[in-house]
């Protein structure tokens, strides 16, 4: 919703400032060199990338016009999970999420949380460090080291589309400038031309530099640090699974490792610890 509010305020400004102060909006029409500057960064973006980051860019950029996929509401169900999973291991033991770990759809543990359940990624994340968990065979430390590692390697993939995308939007002004040297170089064929005429050429081919920078830093670059921040929301559910589940490894309590977990939220997200306390006891 942001992302349109956005664009609408950008055009009205633009197009709004430009017809305020006498100009024609006929004259910015010009879909040759939208199709010049369009067509030249389409084929640069499937040049410059792997078909890999065409996939996850083409999977990312529908996100953009979501709100926010990690709310408040999403951390607390996450930590109430992590509550009730460290709760049923400190009372039965850890065979006795085995169960769970194994077939999480199947878990009625799990499915108490639909929304964690639906996301593929943070389950099998948590799934996974249980499972080794339940093994035995690592200790805190190298639990702590290979999740890093996990998180980083998510953290790469989550910001390949953003690095792809203001790329992209760093490329744009010189497309643009490209297709208004196209329409320089036309004008200077018709010299001999009336010179209202050749006031139309130069104005059409000034149009192609003002559509690449518009395009640029109104539209495509500010997609870029919208996915970024997409990015950095998705790794910090995984560092809140990684602190609480390393909070019982090393001894805590599930009330005390929850804590753990909800001190690494964002401000915004982050309930109060009564709130969060009340709210893990009621879903029990």
């Amino acid at each position: 919703m942001f992302v349109i509010i956005g664009y609408v305020v950008v055009l009205g400004a633009v197009f709004g400032g430009f017809a305020m102060g006498g100009g024609h909006l006929g004259a910015l029409f010009q879909p040759i060199e939208l199709l010049m500057i369009g067509g030249g960064a389409l084929g640069a973006f499937f040049v410059g990338n792997t078909g890999k980051a065409v996939k996850a860019t083409s999977k990312a950029l529908p996100s953009v016009f979501k709100g926010a996929k990690y709310s408040k509401e999403t951390y607390m169900e996450l930590m109430a999970l992590l509550y009730e999973i460290l709760g049923k291991i400190r009372k039965e033991g850890l065979m006795a999420v085995e169960s769970d770990v194994e077939n999480p759809e199947q878990s009625a543990l799990f499915s108490k949380y639909p929304k964690i359940l639906g996301d593929h990624h943070v389950i099998e994340f948590t799934t996974d460090y249980l499972r080794i968990m339940v093994s035995g065979n690592l200790n805190a430390m190298e639990i702590e080291n290979l999740m890093d590692v996990e998180i980083e390697t998510h953290h790469h993939e989550a910001l390949v589309p953003a690095h792809v995308i203001s790329k992209l939007g760093d490329g744009l002004p010189a497309f643009g400038i490209v297709a208004a040297v196209m329409g320089v170089v036309h004008t200077m064929e018709s010299v001999g031309a009336p010179p209202a005429e050749l006031g139309m050429l130069i104005a059409h081919a000034l149009v192609g530099t003002f559509l690449g920078i518009l395009l640029a830093y109104g539209f495509v670059g500010p997609l870029g640090g919208l996915l970024e921040q997409k990015a950095e929301e998705s790794t910090k559910m995984f560092q809140t699974i990684k602190v609480t589940l390393l909070a019982s490894l090393n001894g805590y309590a599930p009330a005390m490792a929850v804590e753990f977990g909800r001190k690494v939220l964002n401000s915004p997200e982050r309930p109060g610890f009564t709130e969060l306390e009340t709210h893990v006891k009621q879903k029990r």
